[in-house]
């Protein structure tokens, strides 16, 4: 089962459950926790082969990876600590398997807080992948990594982001990426289908606006579905939670209390 960490709350039924994005690990969250801590109870996991869970036994697991297995990953630690209906908070490729979960068990979801949401690829996400699956198997993958974390976080303000996320993927082996990346053949369709079928679970999208894979097509989504709302955080890149947490944590924070 994957590595996980709680916190108590000592009054509070309420949790709040965090899955980073891919290449990272529950410590992009780190920002967080002081001021949720306050009012949920909550869940930090690290996904396969990522963080803590890349020193269990079965760190590279046997099967091909796929949206659905990884999102079953989860779920085995949420029955496995007995956790309630839940407020899910997903950054980055982490809000894909938020959403899936949403999907496969929304009995489980109160209510979604999405950061750098991925709701489609654009032509230049597109060239990305396309980039990553001609030399993935050629090139040493942290090359490619900081390639794709350059291309995505640009910009000076986005350098502690960016850091973090390129230090935690060390932590990935050459075959563990591999995995991963082939995830990028079932985003498209995935994605496709989660815009034609909106959810009634309530749903925040925070995003920076020099967030320019993915805002745009997150504006276009907030439009058609109606349980869904969108707050846009002022010179910020892809990681809002962790290069301007303290909007990204009231923007959240009052928004799941309007939840429960």
């Amino acid at each position: 089962m994957l590595y996980s960490k709680s916190y108590i709350h000592p009054q509070s039924s309420e949790w709040v459950v965090f899955i980073h994005g891919a290449g990272g690990s529950s410590v992009v969250w780190f920002k967080q926790l002081k001021e949720f801590k306050q009012h949920f109870n909550l869940l930090l996991i690290d996904l396969r082969g990522h963080g803590k869970s890349s020193d269990l036994p079965q760190a590279i697991w046997n099967e091909e990876y796929t949206f659905q297995e990884i999102t079953r990953d989860i779920i085995e630690v949420l029955d496995e600590k007995e956790i309630p209906p839940a407020h899910f908070a997903g950054v980055s490729l982490g809000t894909i398997l938020a959403r899936n979960l949403a999907e496969m068990e929304p009995q489980r979801v109160k209510s979604l807080v999405l950061a750098g949401a991925i709701t489609k690829l654009n032509i230049k996400s597109r060239f990305l992948v396309f980039l990553g699956n001609t030399f993935k198997r050629f090139i040493p993958y942290m090359w490619l990594y900081s390639l794709f974390a350059f291309i995505i976080m640009p910009k000076k303000q986005h350098e502690e982001s960016r850091n973090l996320f390129i230090r935690e993927a060390k932590k990935l082996c050459q075959k563990e990426f591999i995995r991963w990346f082939k995830l990028t053949k079932d985003i498209n369709p995935l994605l496709k289908f989660f815009k034609e079928k909106a959810i009634d679970i309530p749903t925040l999208y925070v995003m920076g606006d020099q967030d320019v894979m993915f805002l745009e097509s997150v504006k276009k989504i907030v439009e058609i579905h109606k349980n869904s709302i969108l707050k846009i955080v002022e010179k910020c890149g892809h990681v809002v939670n962790v290069e301007q947490p303290k909007r990204f944590n009231q923007y959240a924070l009052t928004f799941i209390k309007g939840q429960t």
